[in-house]
């Protein structure tokens, strides 16, 4: 990866790789009640939205670090949705976060005070017909029957392109604030900065979604999404966590 941006106080690097966005429409009342105060619902077109979204995490390194061989990659599954600090910065809440690496379950929870698992994952990648990216992901929780099995298609007739700023794409994958809350009940946020993303339309068969609701989220169709893209992935400078408030 590259050196940090000007101006910008630098936590690490992380690349993230082969991602699929797949979002759910859901009242906004069902997810508010999920949320730590002073944080709010951020909505699009009058719903909140509840995102899915695995890839592979690569070259993850402290500033001060080289990548490590076997624990700077690992793969990475989110549920998460969109929120609103009351000073008007949007940006990610996460209900979960799978990943198959130890070591950044313990970290992640230690350090960033997200709610990471350590779970079993799979990533592969085929083409078909000559005109589809087939990309398979599961994931299954190391402590539980929870997780899911999808297979998203990819069409290589089309061109990757940012996301329209104003429409659905660009508010769901265009989020560069994360909120946290520790175990006293202080919140957090922390900022990434990378590029926009590259993205295209995606179709996905998903066989089981548990995982989803295992985060307290309802949704009516867990095999069924309202909307689905991909990206080839970014690379991104992280920002450390800065204290917000308490609750």
């Amino acid at each position: 990866m590259g050196s940090a941006r000007p101006g910008i106080i630098v936590a690490g690097y992380q690349s993230w790789r082969r991602l699929t966005f797949i979002h759910w429409r859901v009242p906004v009342e069902s997810v508010q009640r999920l949320l730590p105060n002073p944080l709010k619902v951020d909505s699009f077109d009058g719903s909140a939205w509840i995102g899915l979204v695995p890839f592979s995490m690569e070259r993850i390194r402290p500033w001060w670090s080289p990548s490590v061989p076997g624990i700077s990659w690992f793969l990475e599954t989110n549920v998460r949705t969109y929120v609103r600090y009351p000073d008007g910065t949007t940006g990610v809440w996460f209900f979960s976060l799978e990943a198959n690496s130890w070591l950044a379950v313990t970290i992640a929870r230690r350090i960033w005070n997200l709610p990471y698992y350590r779970a079993v994952l799979e990533l592969s990648s085929s083409p078909r017909d000559m005109t589809e990216r087939i990309n398979c992901y599961g994931v299954r929780r190391s402590d539980a029957q929870v997780g899911y099995t999808l297979t998203t298609d990819v069409p290589v007739s089309r061109r990757p392109a940012e996301a329209v700023p104003g429409s659905l794409e660009h508010f769901l994958v265009e989020r560069y604030t994360l909120f946290a809350v520790d175990h006293r009940g202080t919140l957090f946020s922390g900022q990434v900065h990378h590029d926009p993303y590259q993205i295209c339309p995606a179709s996905v068969e998903i066989e089981k979604n548990s995982l989803v609701s295992a985060s307290g989220c309802c949704i009516e169709h867990p095999e069924t999404p309202d909307h689905v893209a991909w990206s080839d992935g970014v690379d991104v400078v992280v920002s450390p966590l800065v204290r917000l408030s308490s609750h």
